[in-house]
């Protein structure tokens, strides 16, 4: 029989994190981290990992696997998350996957595949951009993020060029890259998706008292640490909101305070981009969490109890 796998998911600073936390401690379970910046060593307080007691309390796989200079990619997370549920299930425990990477939980459960996502909203703001300021423009911007697709499209190929920044830009994966991974089968398991859902003030709200929390926590010594190892600000993750920022402070190119400003703004950013992915994913049991975890917390445990029962 297929195990029955709690997928939890939602934006930035939902309360995902908690939601799995208590739910696992209640089930005896694992979680399995579908976040693609929590898998970087090094990188603990800008990426909002679980707290240590939260980790000690219960197996946390695909945390921490990685150092920040080296690649990864959906296909690679698809074959560690499952592996890591397969062995959690055999030993009769009971995975949950949490995280609010789209892209990543998708490739889990469906496998990549060759109609790759899309985004008409961003490919209407792309050509709106190219009326104004040229195809070859948003040529230059295709060769910043996927030179090798760049070079394959001619600067006067607007539509080419449009959907490989369109990819881009939805995945946070090139598309060249994307290309060469093929086709794999879905995954094994029964899928149970939670979706975590936040009144837009509220979390906008959640996502300032997180990076005011961040910054306590000394998000400005992480950041120098990393980069007095010798990793190159021009990294993938060194890139990503809150070590950006920082990055441009340390550099004196700006203040404290207009980066953690700007920490804000680009999480909310985020957060709207995750928000409209998982609007388009199917199967989604939506939890508002204004209540609290607490009442989220029954919720989950009572659909997972009703799956097990239907399988």
């Amino acid at each position: 029989m297929k195990g029955v796998v709690p997928v939890i998911l939602g934006p930035t600073a939902s309360g995902k994190s908690e939601l799995g936390y208590r739910v696992a401690l209640t089930l005896g379970g694992e979680i399995v981290s579908a976040d693609s910046r929590q898998i970087y060593r090094l990188m603990d307080i800008g990426t909002a990992k679980p707290p240590r007691e939260y980790r000690r309390a219960i197996p946390h796989h695909l945390l921490d696997i990685l150092d920040p200079d080296q690649p990864f990619n959906a296909f690679l997370y698809s074959q560690l998350a499952r592996k890591a549920i397969d062995s959690i299930l055999q030993r009769g425990k009971v995975p949950l996957v949490v995280g609010g990477c789209g892209f990543y939980i998708r490739a889990l459960i469906e496998g990549l595949v060759a109609d790759l996502p899309a985004s008409p909203p961003i490919r209407r703001r792309l050509i709106r951009i190219a009326e104004r300021k040229g195809k070859e423009f948003l040529h230059k911007l295709l060769s910043r993020v996927d030179p090798q697709r760049a070079e394959k499209i001619s600067p006067r190929d607007l539509i080419r060029t449009v959907r490989a920044l369109e990819v881009w830009l939805v995945t946070h994966h090139p598309l060249s890259q994307l290309q060469s991974q093929g086709a794999y089968s879905r995954a094994e398991f029964i899928p149970l998706k939670i979706g975590l859902r936040v009144e837009k003030k509220r979390l906008y709200r959640f996502i300032g008292q997180r990076v005011e929390e961040m910054i306590g926590m000394g998000l400005v010594e992480e950041v120098r640490r990393l980069l007095d190892m010798g990793f190159s600000p021009q990294l993938g993750p060194l890139r990503s909101p809150g070590y950006k920022e920082i990055i441009s402070y340390l550099k004196g190119e700006i203040i404290l305070q207009e980066a953690k400003e700007l920490i804000k703004l680009r999480t909310r950013h985020y957060a709207k981009r995750q928000l409209t992915w998982f609007r388009g994913e199917k199967g989604v049991n939506w939890l508002d969490v204004g209540d609290g975890i607490g009442e989220a917390e029954g919720k989950v445990l009572a659909l997972y109890r009703e799956a097990i029962e239907i399988c």
